[in-house]
């Protein structure tokens, strides 16, 4: 079964030089943290920020191929984590009600989904792995301001 998440933040990491995209689940109080680098963060901060750039990046790419082919992106869902490293697809609709998923690292597929407005979810078995007491106590004494902009 999978769960609905929404973006709670995007915040840097200053312990792994790494940012942090923050899920939560829409109905539940999970969270899900995802480490990502700084170009996927950038783009994600950009789409998140509805920031237009004078020629598409990568994941505008990805909508625009989408949208020229007449197929429609559905859902991403982040699938499992192995090794530390999460899976996701892209699940496309090719018009025929037929969802095909396209393997993704979660980051690209979010940034896809932010850009098309596309509804993102974690399989539970994602959000049941994450039980590391250090990391829950770390997020629970984040405040709103921690959350800034990182362009």
């Amino acid at each position: 079964m999978v769960k609905q998440m929404k973006i709670e933040g995007l915040l840097f990491d200053p312990r792994s030089n790494m940012y942090i995209l923050l899920l939560k689940e829409i109905k539940g109080n999970n969270t899900l943290p995802i480490w990502i680098g700084k170009p996927e963060a950038d783009s994600i901060a950009l789409a998140l920020g509805k920031i237009v750039t004078p020629r598409p990046l990568t994941h505008d790419l990805i909508k625009n191929v989408v949208d020229g082919i007449k197929m429609k992106v559905t859902k991403v869902v982040i699938t499992e984590i192995v090794d530390n490293t999460y899976y996701a697809g892209i699940y496309i609709d090719k018009g025929d009600g037929n969802e095909i998923p396209i393997d993704s690292r979660p980051s690209d597929a979010i940034a896809v989904a932010i850009r098309i407005s596309a509804p993102i979810f974690v399989d539970e078995s994602v959000i049941e792995h994450k039980n590391n007491d250090e990391l829950e106590d770390w997020l629970k004494k984040l405040k709103p301001e921690d959350f800034g902009n990182i362009m």
